[in-house]
């Protein structure tokens, strides 16, 4: 059951997903629409979409804050929504973030310390002991789990739960897992994070990002610097996000299923080394992501036989899986990560799947016509 402390019934998420962000006022619309408008008449609490968004948007932090028993905020991208809590990061902060984080993110990293401004820890994701000393010395902790593209699974209930310092905030990319696989602000977390271009969206036609907190000074403050920054959600892309959210459940149900059986025949694929994936016993955090994930999700990764180039094949040879970047959509897409610039460091024949909700038979059908040898 979804806890409610709004005054909402306790509905399931999935009942929440169609239900919430609506307006039940008679002769209202029944979906919310999108409200075209920069600015509004005085005197009112609202007086500038830049600054306090527009109905549109209020719907969508309301469905989405929701979703984790918090307070959301939307974006116009998560790298937006990602970068308001980094510049939150006083000149000398010491940051503790994953190895091979999202490349967005890392770049961000990668600036404030070439600029002499923080302090990073590169950890490996697995190495637990090594995230509960950055919990007492880091100002911010920054966990990405699943990790994009290895999907290694951080141990957050140990991770979020342990001691800190006074100072640390703890935040935590969700956005392969999505709300519906793990909730980390049940589990200690400060802010969760989503990119919600992707599977909260669903559709490959938008951008957008969100924060949620339980915190009301973090609230506060990430809403001041959303103002500042320009970085708020424009209102065709809120009225697409909650859309899209309304069956996410729906599709990240049938998505994650295909994973789980697209992952377990490509372990056995004679032209596949290795399948990264949460749910197969082989991963190297298996056994930790079932001790708390709902749902081991729709993405993984896999390695092929042969070279980079024999990579870059399979991706161009698929007839229905789509050479695409991104992911999250009811579409199926694949790409060799290395390819990326920025990603060199990334295994040469690594292909990351995103699994969408195509016939599960289609899919293989595909794969092996991808990878059939030359």
């Amino acid at each position: 059951m979804r806890e409610s402390t709004t005054g909402t019934p306790d509905w399931t998420t999935d009942t929440w997903l169609i239900a919430g962000g609506r307006d039940r006022t008679p002769g209202e619309p029944l979906n919310v629409p999108p409200v075209f408008a920069s600015n509004f008449y005085l005197p009112d609490d609202r007086l500038y979409s830049r600054s306090d968004g527009t109905p549109t948007t209020d719907a969508l932090e309301d469905l989405l804050g929701g979703l984790e028993d918090g307070r959301a905020l939307a974006f116009a991208s998560g790298m937006a929504a990602a970068a308001v809590i980094f510049q939150r990061l006083h000149v000398g902060a010491t940051i503790a973030v994953p190895e091979d984080p999202y490349h967005g993110v890392a770049g961000i990293v990668a600036e404030g310390e070439a600029q002499g401004r923080w302090t990073v820890r590169r950890l490996d994701q697995a190495d637990t002991p090594a995230w509960l000393d950055a919990m007492r010395e880091c100002d911010l902790v920054w966990l990405e789990t699943p990790e994009n593209p290895l999907m290694t699974v951080a141990d957050l209930p140990v991770i979020c739960g342990a001691p800190r310092g006074d100072m640390t905030l703890v935040a935590v990319d969700s956005t392969f897992a999505t709300p519906l696989n793990q909730r980390p602000l049940d589990l200690g977390a400060d802010v969760v994070m989503h990119s919600a271009t992707k599977f909260i969206g669903g559709h490959s036609d938008l951008l957008a990002g969100v924060l949620i907190t339980r915190s009301a000074e973090l609230h506060d403050e990430f809403h001041h610097r959303r103002l500042l920054h320009g970085a708020t959600i424009g209102a065709m892309e809120a009225f697409l996000t909650i859309r899209g959210a309304r069956t996410m459940s729906l599709r990240v149900e049938r998505a994650q299923a295909n994973a789980m059986e697209l992952a377990q025949r490509l372990e056995q694929h004679p032209e596949i080394t290795r399948v990264l994936y949460p749910g197969l016993p082989s991963h190297s955090t298996h056994a930790v992501a079932a001790t708390f994930m709902s749902g081991f999700g729709a993405m993984m990764s896999f390695e092929t036989t042969g070279s980079g180039d024999r990579a870059t094949e399979v991706c161009a040879r698929a007839e229905l899986i789509n050479h695409a970047t991104s992911l999250g959509g009811v579409e199926t897409t694949m790409e060799r990560r290395a390819a990326i610039p920025g990603q060199e460091r990334i295994p040469p024949t690594l292909i990351r799947l995103s699994v969408g909700c195509e016939d599960v038979d289609d899919l293989w059908a595909d794969f092996n016509h991808a990878l059939r040898p030359t």
